[in-house]
């Protein structure tokens, strides 16, 4: 009987890929502040490891929590959901 480890997955926007095999990710939620109840936006990054190098500055992609790539990178990009719009000017 195999235990396997469900990963986690999120979807975020990519904000940077100026490195090679590596892309910035940016995750935004919506939380509820506990004294006055107004929603804030929130924002988180991650460094996410592209390895067919696909990922351009504004598609939105899904990413899967994986082995430890390097020191900031724990996440691998899975599938890109939306490609970003290409505007000439």
């Amino acid at each position: 009987m195999e235990n396997k480890k469900i990963r986690r997955s999120r979807v975020g926007k990519v904000i940077k890929n100026s490195s090679r095999k590596t892309v910035k990710v940016e995750i935004e939620g919506i939380v509820q502040h506990p004294l006055y109840k107004k929603y804030i936006k929130r924002h988180t990054t991650f460094l996410v490891h592209d390895p067919e190098e696909k990922c351009k500055t504004g598609d939105i992609v899904k990413i899967e929590e994986c082995r430890p790539m390097s020191k900031l990178k724990h996440w691998i990009v899975r599938d890109i959901i939306k490609p970003a719009e290409n505007v000439e000017v």
